[in-house]
């Protein structure tokens, strides 16, 4: 049975804007399990892409993938540490083999543990940077040679408004993500001469279950209310609809941007 994100994820493409250039584009999305991830395998896979994706989290994983299985394509789920390189490459390796070359590239994981400045240790400062930025630039050089013979490919790095606002508690998490725009603009200058896309997707805070059990609180609510311009969640949907704009030929000539989706916050 499907769950009710991933229904309503097939719903919209009734509503929404459907992409003819997606069907059957072999899609990577890492940290897809959960979250902002998942809802970027269901809409992918709504459009008719060949999504593979990867996640620690092997038990949500199994479950996504099962509950879109009676999609055209039947997204492909990899436990993968993306923390550990060799197996990240491996885990590509395999999915080019399953799917064939991979033409567009969501690197979405991440952790965002709040963490005081004086209780950082070098090991937990190089833990932060593993997780929130390292896998960005080793999963963009391994789907590269793809997107080469190809001559096309979209590459989607997800950044974070937190740095933007000036947040405190988690530096090591708003270093990593104000990193992703230096990333994000020098694989574009080099990657662009093979007709290569690459950009930044910002999101704000978007209420995904994670973030309401774990930080939104009163005043939590009241900072959303007052910074964002429009009055309402930023959902995960809002965010899987940017990267499949993205990630399709209607994007083509856009590249070395940071395209924020935070309801008018930063």
């Amino acid at each position: 049975m499907s769950s009710p994100a991933s229904a309503n994820a097939r719903e919209q493409q009734g509503v929404y804007a459907r992409y003819p250039s997606l069907v059957d584009r072999t899609v990577l999305i890492t940290g897809g399990a959960t979250g902002i991830g998942a809802s970027f395998v269901e809409h992918f896979v709504a459009q008719g892409a060949r999504v593979a994706f990867f996640d620690i989290d092997e038990t949500a994983g199994d479950a996504l993938a099962d509950q879109l299985g009676d999609s055209c394509h039947k997204p492909l789920f990899l436990r993968v540490d993306l923390t550990d390189i060799d197996a990240l490459k491996k885990a590509i390796a395999d999915v080019r083999s399953a799917l064939g070359p991979i033409e567009a590239l969501v690197n979405n994981a991440a952790n965002d543990k709040r963490h005081k400045i004086e209780d950082v240790t070098p090991e937990s400062f190089d833990a932060g940077i593993a997780v929130n930025i390292r896998h960005q630039f080793f999963a963009a050089q391994a789907v590269a040679e793809d997107m080469k013979a190809a001559r096309r490919g979209s590459i989607i790095n997800l950044g974070s408004i937190s740095w933007m606002l000036k947040n405190g508690g988690y530096p090591v998490y708003t270093l990593a993500k104000a990193s992703v725009q230096g990333l994000t603009k020098g694989l574009a200058r080099d990657l662009g001469p093979f007709n290569i896309r690459v950009n930044s997707l910002l999101p704000g805070w978007v209420m995904t279950e994670k973030q309401k059990r774990l930080w939104l609180d009163d005043a939590g609510r009241l900072a959303i209310k007052q910074g964002q311009c429009i009055d309402g969640e930023l959902l995960p949907e809002d965010l899987a609809r940017m990267a499949l704009f993205l990630a399709a030929d209607d994007s083509r000539m856009i590249t070395a941007q940071e395209v924020i989706v935070d309801g008018g916050w930063a």
